[in-house]
């Protein structure tokens, strides 16, 4: 009856608080935190092993806020537990707080892991934490508190599949089953049956339970931590619960309180409180000393496929044991069948799941591990929400796509990527790499394992000729100068495949008498604009060619790159780039069509210097 009592208490206070937050603001999610209350109470004061002096301890057990929009709930955990203030919690929202609308892992909130807020992500997220401690034997659990509007999401589901196919048994996810989502009810509303026999169908162990009975959460949450299969606890609650104005009425989604009504909802559930917990003692883990490890990147004399290179450079940085690889079903074309012969152990298999393969590489990284993940360009525009989180949440992601642009001939417009370059450019503090040869792929992948924030490679089907040496610097934010003269009169920017139809190009025009430069751009952002704004004071002109539409890639790059630092551009720049929907055909046909071939590029440059 004490501890029921005590748990009693806490959620009555996380309620409280999370009122008396929302309302300073003036903003945020009252109602939606104070349904799930009774299960944060209840999980942080007795199963939640963890230290909160140090929030990255090995031994921990994770928490992800799935629906973020509650982090009125989690702020005042977070201040029942001692880690944040009575008042920092009521800076909730205010500019300059890490007390956020959301939740983001800034500097000043470590016991935050990753972002939250756009739905359906905790749940991949915490299954690539939860494989990341299976990996490292470690004793912790993942806990993911998922909304009842969410598990609509796809990515739930794909989550829950491959969880089940890889036997995940350390991670929990509880459903806050309140009923009612933003503008009324949700698609299942109380049906906890339906989704406790969905979850079954996939593989999981399902828990119905009242989740305001703190008995009946205590059962659930040791069944759950029995180490058998993973778990979905289906917990009824109330939106609103406690307050007989708000209790299960539509209209409060995302709604403060005004004062009067908060002192009113406040005195319902008890006033203010001042409960301070600790939660269980983690198992104490030491850290494994990092071992040096000698890393022998493949090495090309003859044309190779750089997608292959992508594949055969990881199956060499295998040899450090904290890289892992995730695919989704096409090793065999992005090439990551060669880094799973080298380390099966540390490759996951996630199957046609694009977005459950990013949230889980987001969740392996936040536990340490260096991941990479690789699927076909044009698939990674699914899961590009995910992609945008990992930014928010400071991930260090490095990202493949393969089967790049027309080049890849006769699969069609669906297969083609001409989107990526934009794409991907787009995320805050991104890196974007498109090599030309096999022996710069090895160097940049090497590069990605060590390099912060979210990086993309693009890769190419078919095979190219080597151009560059092994061993070669390819730096990230550099440029190679592949041909050049004191005579030259334009320059060709271009990378990837459109690299060596760039250089026939040159050479063409070279036979006429005209001279040109050819700069491989093989880092698009950063990109180098020293070398760009040289060419541009030599040459006055540049023709950027690209196999990608002609908006947001590396012509975009490029003027960007001119027009940065308040340099005049001083000359002209000519993009050219995929324009019109493409079909079948070959790749020589399609670089022809979309003038990009040698051919079409000599054209384009004599016409461009001919009406200077």
């Amino acid at each position: 009856m004490e501890k029921t009592h005590e748990w009693n208490e806490l959620a009555a206070q996380l309620c409280v608080d999370s009122i008396r937050a929302s309302t300073a603001a003036g903003s945020g999610h009252p109602t939606s935190s104070m349904s799930a209350a009774h299960l944060l109470a209840v999980l942080f004061a007795d199963h939640l092993r963890y230290d909160v002096e140090d929030p990255k301890a090995l031994g921990n057990d994770r928490f992800v806020l799935s629906k973020g929009h509650a982090s009125p709930l989690l702020f005042s955990m977070f201040k029942a537990i001692g880690a944040i203030s009575d008042a920092e919690l009521l800076t909730f929202r205010t500019f300059g707080s890490p007390v956020q609308g959301h939740p983001v892992p800034v500097p000043e909130m470590p016991w935050v892991d990753v972002a939250t807020g756009s739905l359906g992500q905790g749940l991949p997220v915490g299954l690539g934490m939860a494989l990341a401690m299976r990996l490292d034997e470690l004793p912790g659990r993942v806990w993911v508190l998922m909304g009842d509007s969410e598990i609509v999401e796809g990515s739930v589901w794909e989550a829950m599949a491959n969880a089940s196919f890889h036997q995940v048994r350390n991670l929990v996810a509880m459903l806050d089953m309140n009923r009612l989502g933003q503008r009324g009810p949700t698609m299942l509303q109380w049906d906890g049956e339906d989704y406790a026999a969905r979850a079954r169908a996939f593989g999981w162990r399902a828990i119905e339970i009242d989740g305001h009975d703190v008995a009946e959460i205590d059962r659930a949450y040791r069944e759950a931590s029995d180490g058998s299969l993973p778990t979905l606890i289906v917990a009824r609650t109330v939106k609103g619960n406690g307050v007989s104005f708000l209790a299960d009425q539509e209209g409060w989604h995302g709604k403060a309180l005004d004062e009067q009504q908060a002192k009113q909802a406040i005195e319902e559930l008890g006033g203010e409180r001042s409960i301070t917990i600790t939660p269980p003692k983690p198992e104490h883990v030491s850290p494994v000393p990092a071992r040096g490890v000698g890393v022998a990147l493949p090495s090309y004399d003859a044309p190779q496929a750089t997608r292959k290179a992508f594949g055969e450079s990881l199956a060499a940085l295998a040899a450090r044991p904290d890289i892992v690889v995730l695919d989704g079903e096409v090793g065999n074309s992005t090439h990551t069948e060669d880094f799973q012969k080298a380390a099966p152990e540390r490759f996951f298999e996630m199957y046609i799941g694009e977005q459950n393969m990013v949230g889980a590489a987001v969740g392996l990284q936040a536990m340490g591990k260096v991941a990479f993940a690789a699927t076909f360009g044009a698939f990674l525009t699914r899961a590009y929400d995910f992609v945008r989180m990992a930014a928010i949440s400071r991930a260090n992601l490095r990202l493949c796509g393969s089967h790049a642009g027309v080049s890849i001939g006769e699969d069609g417009p669906s297969q083609m990527a001409l989107e990526d370059l934009a794409m991907m450019r787009a995320v805050h503090g991104s890196t974007v790499l498109y090599p030309a040869d096999a022996n710069a792929t090895a160097q940049l992948v090497a590069a990605m394992a060590d390099h912060p924030g979210i990086s993309y490679l693009r890769t190419t089907r078919e095979k190219t000729p080597v151009l560059y040496d092994p061993g070669d610097a390819f730096p990230i934010g550099g440029s190679k100068v592949v041909r050049s003269s004191t005579a030259d009169q334009a320059t060709i920017v271009a990378a990837g495949i459109t690299l060596f139809e760039s250089i026939a190009a040159a050479d063409a025009l070279a036979a006429k008498g005209i001279a040109v430069r050819v700069v491989d751009a093989y880092s698009i952002k950063p990109i180098d604009a020293a070398t760009l704004r040289e060419a541009m004071d030599r040459t006055g002109l540049i023709v950027t060619v690209e196999d990608h539409w002609v908006q947001g890639g590396l012509g975009d790059a490029v003027l960007e790159a001119l027009a940065s630092g308040g340099h005049p551009v001083g000359g002209r720049v000519l993009k050219l780039g995929v324009t019109e929907m493409a079909g079948s055909g070959s790749a020589e046909e399609l670089r022809e069509w979309a003038g990009i071939s040698a051919a079409r590029i000599a054209d384009a440059v004599r016409e461009a210097l001919a009406r200077d």
